[in-house]
């Protein structure tokens, strides 16, 4: 697998924002290394922790939005545009039942590789990082597929939430 992480976008909002993200990726990735080295179920508290996250996020998504049901809506409350463009994402489809981004660049991969996480490590802390946005999903009352991602070396991560 060869991972390509390549950021296009140069702002400095943006580069601020992704410096935050890298700082808590940084805290996520060696949270989760010194709880292997420790002997215990790191892999299994940090996911239990990052869903509670997405869960309290999307019960704070859901209340913001007028219609919770309808995916525009919650495109509208979850994504802003420095969001969008911290993670270099695309909108490729949006409906009332449907909602798909396309992600060209993650900040949080960054800051693994920075650590020096070989590509399967990296993988993994991605999947998990990815229970928050389940998280969110399930507090919406969504369902979320994610297909690919970067950190397996895929061009980009594809998220689809859907009813």
């Amino acid at each position: 697998m060869a991972i390509k992480n390549v950021s296009l976008v140069y702002d400095e909002k943006v580069n601020i924002n992704r410096k935050a993200i890298e700082h808590r990726a940084t805290w996520m990735g060696l949270t989760y290394d010194e709880g292997v080295k420790a002997g215990v179920d790191a892999e299994g508290i940090a996911r239990r922790a990052i869903k509670r996250t997405g869960n309290f996020h999307g019960t704070g998504f859901k209340a913001s939005c007028a219609d919770p049901s309808d995916l525009r809506d919650f495109e509208g409350a979850f994504l802003d545009d420095l969001g969008k463009s911290t993670f270099q994402m695309d909108i490729t489809e949006c409906t009332k039942d449907d909602l798909k981004i396309e992600f060209h660049y993650c900040p949080l991969l960054s800051a693994w590789k920075k650590q020096g996480f070989d590509d399967e490590t990296c993988a993994k802390l991605c999947d998990m990082a990815m229970d928050g946005d389940r998280g969110i999903a399930e507090a919406m009352g969504l369902k979320l597929d994610l297909t690919d991602t970067i950190a397996s070396g895929c061009p980009v991560c594809k998220l689809h939430f859907h009813k």
